[in-house]
């Protein structure tokens, strides 16, 4: 059995190393993220493109990097392994040679959430949780709900009012604790935060624990794995608290120091929607830290951040592989679900319809250039916001003699 190889945690920000032998959420000293270290010299034994051709299309083929020492509570729905699919018409609609989608609605709970709450629920329990809890606009709860039952232990799951039914639903019937608030995802937060501490749940926040991220960087490891141990040009990532940017960061560097992944870097494109872009207008600022969004606004209940304790991490990344961020419309994001759809038969949540919208307005203003190899990461599937899919309404009825045919609606 594949064996763990971590060592410690360290902070982001005041460098203070802390064991990984117990539970934390950020640093005890500065209350920055904390992230996960790793023995690479013990990791390269095993760690190796042979070595990983023969193992199961999981995210726990990564098991020397990733933090369940036990293998006993390694949990799986089968999560990982998604395709990388080749978008030739899409390719010709933007103006570029090579696209490729990374489709993560095909995960176990229809998003990549699965990916970094496997992990995190997985490390959880194996260092004592009874209990796990976090705040959410959908995705994540959903996960967080399937991964907990597939444990046996409670969930707690806080969700803005207007978060989608049929996500609210989902939860519910993974038999999920669910609460609704009144207010935004930071709303939210604050109350796990304080019945977190006073129940003993393991908060799972969005990078206010060491363990998301490490599943959420499977996405690069199966990145340069699938592309030949290489990586793109640009990979265009929608961003609300920007765990996945962390965690693919985090991946290209301990692949980088095990030796197999050379050459330059992928420059990283953050896109958040106008209506909520504190990441996109730090960027553009030049600022180091984002300011809190108000009055965050959008149809996409994913981006709907208007804060992040990981702000300074996602920045840095952005900035220094080379990289951008990038604001769109409600109706653009919009636009890029349909066009995903008709065009490539991919079904995609709003939040994923932004990167198309993202490479438009790039191609347009020149930053992209047609020759560019790009990656777009659909974070999650269509099917979870039947409230955005065309009205069945629209279609004509027939009766069963029916000799002609009206035409019928198309997109």
């Amino acid at each position: 059995m594949l064996e763990s190889t971590l060592t410690h945690l360290v902070c982001t920000g005041c460098q203070r190393t802390v064991s990984a032998d117990e539970w934390h959420g950020t640093c005890p000293d500065c209350g920055h993220v904390l992230a996960a270290r790793y023995d690479l010299e013990r990791a390269r034994w095993t760690f190796r493109p042979a070595e990983l051709a023969a193992r199961p299309w999981t995210l726990w083929r990564y098991a020397e990097l990733l933090p369940v020492c036990d293998p006993r509570f390694r949990l799986t729905l089968g999560e990982g392994g998604t395709p990388l699919l080749p978008a030739p018409r899409l390719a010709r609609t933007l103006g570029l040679r090579r696209l490729w989608l990374k489709d993560e609605s095909r995960n176990p709970t229809g998003s990549f959430k699965s990916r970094g709450l496997a992990v995190a629920v997985s490390r959880a329990i194996e260092l004592g949780a009874r209990a796990v809890a976090l705040p959410s606009a959908g995705n994540a709860a959903a996960a967080l709900s399937a991964y907990a039952a597939r444990a046996g232990i409670p969930a707690f799951v806080f969700l803005p009012m207007d978060t989608p039914p049929s996500i609210v639903r989902e939860c519910l019937a993974y038999g999920a604790r669910v609460y609704r608030v009144r207010g935004l995802i930071t709303d939210c937060g604050r109350l796990v935060r304080r019945f977190a501490a006073e129940r003993g749940w393991a908060d799972l926040s969005t990078l206010r624990e060491p363990y998301r991220a490490e599943g959420k960087k499977t996405m690069g490891f199966e990145l340069v794995e699938q592309l030949g141990w290489r990586l793109p040009d640009v990979i265009v990532y929608p961003t609300g608290g920007g765990t996945g940017i962390v965690g693919m960061e985090k991946a290209f560097a301990e692949l980088a120091a095990l030796g197999l992944l050379a050459g330059s870097r992928a420059r990283f494109v953050i896109v958040q929607p106008e209506g909520c872009a504190p990441l996109v207008r730090a960027f553009h600022e030049g600022a180091t830290r984002a300011r809190p969004w108000e009055g965050a606004q959008t149809i996409a209940p994913g981006l709907r951040v208007p804060a992040t304790i990981g702000d300074e991490l996602v920045l840095a990344a952005v900035r220094a592989s080379g990289g951008t961020a990038v604001a769109v419309s409600d109706q653009e994001l919009l636009e890029g679900t349909r066009i995903l759809a008709t065009d490539e038969g991919v079904l995609v949540s709003p939040e994923a319809g932004a990167t198309v919208a993202a490479v438009r307005q790039l191609r347009a203003n020149g930053w992209l250039a047609p020759d560019a190899e790009v990656v777009l990461f659909l974070t999650g599937s269509g099917l979870k916001h039947p409230e955005l899919l065309p009205a069945d309404e629209q279609c004509p009825v027939l009766e069963p003699d029916a000799d002609s045919l009206p035409d019928p609606p198309v997109g």
